[in-house]
C-alpha cells in the first residue's frame, strides 16, 4: 500500500513539474547588434527586462559578421545593423520579418586621436589631407570592404579627395570598437569612428567631425528575424519608447523613428 502511495506521489509530482516548468521559465530573446550600440543598448535592454520580465541577451560585432551568422542559422531574434546595406542584405535573404523593420537611430562620423595627442580642432572638408595629418602613423577604422564604419569612412574620404593619399596608411579592423581601442591605447595616432564611440572612451578625443553630406546617412535599422520569438515584437516598440529614447540620446545617438504609440 505504502509502495503504491509513494509511486502515486512521485508520478503526481512529475506531472506537476512537467506542466509548471514552461510557465516558470523566463521569456528571453537574443539580439544581434552592431558593436557601436553596445553601451546604449545594454542600458535599454536592462530597462526592457525590468519593464517586461523578458531577458535580453545581446551579441555585438560588425553588422557584416552578424548578418552572415544569421544567414548561417545563428539563433537571433532581433538584428540591429549600423547601416541599411546589411539590413537590405538580410531582407534579400529572407532573414528578417520585413514588416518589423524600422530605421531607429542616426549617428555622426568623427576623427579621433589619443587623449594625449597634440592634434586638435581639425577642419574636415574638401582638400582635407588626412595622410599628412597621420605623418608616419596609421589611420584605423573598420574594414572598408564590409564593416559599416569603414565604408562610411571610405565614402567620406573619397568625396573629400583624401582617399588616394590616405589609403596606404589605413589599418582596418573587424569592428568599430577594435579601431577605438587601438587609438585609446596609443597604437594608432588617428581613427575614424562614430561620435557615440568616441564619447564613451576616455582615452580618446574628437579632433574633427566629417560633414554629413560627405558620406551616406548613418542609419541603424532594427528588425525581428524570420525566426524571432514573439517577445521580439514587444521589444521593437519598446526601442521607440520615451525611456529608450532618453538612453539613446544620452549616449549621443539621434532618434530617427517616431515614438511608439
Amino acid at each position: 500500500m505504502f509502495g503504491c502511495l509513494t509511486r502515486f506521489i512521485a508520478t503526481a509530482s512529475f506531472a506537476l513539474a512537467l506542466f509548471a516548468s514552461p510557465a516558470l521559465a523566463q521569456e528571453s530573446i537574443t539580439v544581434f547588434a552592431a558593436a557601436s550600440l553596445k553601451n546604449a543598448l545594454d542600458d535599454v535592454d536592462a530597462a526592457f527586462a525590468k519593464a517586461t520580465g523578458v531577458k535580453v541577451t545581446a551579441s555585438y560585432a560588425a553588422s557584416s559578421t552578424l548578418a552572415k551568422q544569421i544567414e548561417e542559422g545563428a539563433p537571433a531574434d532581433v538584428f540591429a545593423s549600423a547601416d541599411v546595406d546589411w539590413m537590405d542584405y538580410a531582407q534579400s535573404k529572407k532573414l528578417i520579418k520585413n514588416d518589423t523593420r524600422i530605421d531607429l537611430l542616426g549617428n555622426r562620423l568623427v576623427l579621433i586621436a589619443p587623449k594625449t595627442s597634440q592634434l586638435a580642432d581639425v577642419t574636415i572638408g574638401p582638400g582635407f589631407d588626412l595622410a599628412a595629418l597621420a605623418d608616419d602613423g596609421r589611420i584605423v577604422t573598420g574594414d572598408v570592404r564590409a564593416v559599416p564604419v569603414g565604408r562610411y569612412a571610405k565614402a567620406a574620404l573619397e568625396k573629400l579627395g583624401a582617399w588616394a593619399r590616405a589609403e596606404p596608411k589605413m589599418a582596418m579592423t573587424e569592428n568599430v570598437r577594435a579601431a577605438l581601442a587601438l587609438v585609446a591605447r596609443g597604437e594608432a595616432p588617428l581613427g575614424i569612428v562614430y561620435e557615440t564611440d568616441a564619447k564613451i572612451e576616455p582615452g580618446v578625443k574628437i579632433i574633427g567631425t566629417f560633414p554629413a553630406d560627405s558620406h551616406p546617412p548613418i542609419i541603424y535599422p532594427f528588425a525581428a528575424t524570420a525566426v524571432g520569438k514573439p517577445p521580439a515584437e514587444r521589444y521593437l516598440p519598446f526601442l521607440r519608447s520615451s525611456a529608450a529614447k532618453a538612453v539613446f540620446e544620452r549616449y549621443g545617438f539621434t532618434m530617427l523613428a517616431k515614438p511608439a504609440s
